[in-house]
């Protein structure tokens, strides 16, 4: 199935590791196979990486644009998530840790940041 990109006048995304940005313009792209496809906003700098669900998100977003398996990254995902599923009690979040990793396992890298950004919200709350 096809997937359609809305693009804002000058917004960046990544595509299979290469950043792309928009004209002066609102495009749409049409992406026919199969891509890793980051828009900015869902991007994070590795010195933004500073709270637990950060540490979390970053090396499944790696995992995400790479190309090649890096059993690094996926050893620092299973680090962080272990930490931070060690200090959290609401059962509801620990379910979506839970789904975070099996997305996560099952290579399903874009599922899992989404997954992430729910958390994230979870801690800016508790953050606050």
């Amino acid at each position: 199935m096809p997937l359609k990109i809305s693009l804002k006048p000058g917004e960046k995304f990544v595509l299979n590791g290469a950043v792309v940005e928009n004209g002066e313009r609102r495009a749409n792209l049409v992406l026919k196979n199969k891509a890793s496809v980051l828009r900015e906003k869902d991007i994070l700098q590795e010195e933004d990486v500073n709270t637990p669900v950060r540490r979390i998100y970053f090396p499944i977003m790696m995992m995400y644009l790479s190309d090649r398996n890096d059993d690094a990254l996926y050893d620092e995902f299973v680090l962080r998530m272990n930490e931070f599923m060690g200090v959290v009690a609401d059962a509801e979040v620990l379910t979506r840790c839970v789904a975070v990793s099996r997305d996560v396992m099952a290579g399903e890298y874009y599922k899992a940041l989404m997954g992430c950004r729910k958390l994230m919200s979870y801690e800016a709350e508790r953050l606050a």
